[in-house]
């Protein structure tokens, strides 16, 4: 898996990883079951701490699309479309703070648009 940083992104560079994971994982280049890198050897692929890594993958494992065992790794648990799904909502949230929308108005907005 070849996973490439945005590099005009200033988010910090967890949300960076996590942020490039998604994408790879909507775009289908990991199947679900399959075993993502040792946070160790993507930080060292990626130039970053393992712990920076560490920290994108629970990003992920949060919103249920990886899952982190002790001594097994990270393995991919969603498809494509949910991969897809919550890295559009990252773009629709950040898109939302740029224009200062606050959360509670980003939500009430989605609640409204049935």
């Amino acid at each position: 898996m070849l996973l490439r940083l945005d590099d005009r992104d200033t988010s910090p560079l967890h949300e960076k990883i996590a942020a490039g994971l998604r994408r790879a994982l909507a775009a289908g280049e990991v199947a679900v079951g399959e075993r993502l890198p040792a946070a160790r050897e993507l930080g060292a692929s990626l130039g970053v701490n393992m712990h920076t890594v560490l920290r994108a993958y629970a990003q992920l494992a949060d919103e249920g699309l990886v899952v982190m065992r002790r001594g097994r790794g990270v393995t991919v648990a969603a498809g494509p479309d949910r991969a897809g799904l919550h890295h559009r909502i990252r773009a629709l949230v950040d898109e939302a703070r740029r224009l200062g929308i606050e959360r509670e108005e980003l939500v009430t907005m989605i609640r409204e648009a049935r």
